[in-house]
């Protein structure tokens, strides 16, 4: 392993078929970092309306919260590396709750 590489814990497949709701927490996460205005309504940089929409489809098994959630609550968790190829690299820190 490089020096400047993230170490990860889990490797979490991605799914496909059900659409979770995202939690008060990740709306407020998503509100805070200017990806979403004050309607819900999505607005990430660089992604296109077609991918959003494929997105809002996905969810992961999160090892860290121990439940299914959202794949864009996913993608704003701190503990989030990557995707590839439909795996998400997890850090699988303990997540501070407020």
């Amino acid at each position: 392993m490089s020096e400047g590489e993230i170490q990860h814990r889990y490797v979490v497949q991605v799914k496909e078929g059900k659409s979770i709701r995202i939690s008060e927490a990740g709306k407020s996460e998503l509100k805070d970092l200017g990806m979403m205005d004050d309607k819900g309504k999505l607005k990430i940089k660089g992604l296109s309306a077609k991918m959003l929409s494929r997105m809002k489809k996905e969810y992961v098994e999160c090892p860290v919260l121990s439940r299914d959630v959202n794949f864009i609550e996913c993608y704003v968790c701190p503990n989030f590396i990557s995707r590839i190829s439909g795996q998400v690299y997890c850090k699988g820190e303990p997540l501070a709750t407020a």
